[in-house]
């Protein structure tokens, strides 16, 4: 990604967040059209700012587009209210009217992703090397959390498996939130996001390690 190298991120004005909870209000075309020019330099800029100044560690990044699929939705509403941003080396960014969020892992893992995340949980040192993993990342304060996680054992494993909760989990990342602050108007955003995602590096050398790539 090389668009805005030149310019520096300074964080996002508080009307970032105002925008975003104009939208929760009025999620509608005549709203996304009248503040469209405020999304595209106050928003989305400055995280394309960000996310150039982020590629030379954690490798390129992509912004979602902020228009939802409503095809198999009850719930219409034509734009998202947040913006999600991807890193290639790892990572999720998140803005919205709550603040800024971070993630990092593997959020969704497909068929052989799962296969081999599970082997590699039930082996007793992969997955005990797990277990030091996220105990030395919760002593440094980041926390590991499962998703779409199953309500007993998957097929083909014991209940009473030693890592019966891990082995439930079919996504494992870290996440955090940080609520509007001043600091999210500066250059100081970009420093709590390093430094989570640094910590979390721990977590996904493993998964990278051990499950690997989607299936092609």
């Amino acid at each position: 990604m090389a668009q805005n190298r030149w310019v520096s991120f300074h964080g996002w004005p508080a009307e970032a967040l105002e925008f975003y909870e104009g939208l929760g209000a009025d999620n509608s075309k005549t709203y996304w059209t009248k503040h469209l020019e405020f999304y595209e330099t106050r928003v989305r800029g400055p995280m394309l700012e960000l996310l150039a100044e982020l590629e030379p560690e954690f490798g390129p990044g992509k912004i979602f587009r902020p228009y939802r699929d409503v095809r198999f939705s009850k719930d219409k509403s034509p734009y998202k209210t947040h913006l999600g941003a991807w890193l290639e080396g790892g990572g999720y960014l998140q803005l919205s009217a709550e603040g800024l969020a971070a993630g990092s892992g593997y959020y969704q893992m497909d068929s052989g992703q799962l296969d081999r995340f599970r082997r590699a949980v039930a082996n007793d040192v992969a997955g005990g090397r797990l277990l030091s993993v996220i105990a030395e990342m919760a002593k440094a304060g980041i926390g590991v959390v499962g998703r779409d996680t199953l309500k007993t054992a998957p097929r083909g494993y014991p209940k009473d498996h030693p890592r019966i909760e891990l082995l439930r989990h079919k996504g494992l990342i870290t996440w955090t939130e940080w609520e509007p602050a001043a600091w999210l108007g500066t250059a100081a955003a970009k420093t709590r996001i390093v430094g989570f995602l640094r910590g979390g590096l721990p977590l996904r050398h493993w998964l990278d390690d051990n499950v690997g790539p989607p299936s092609a």
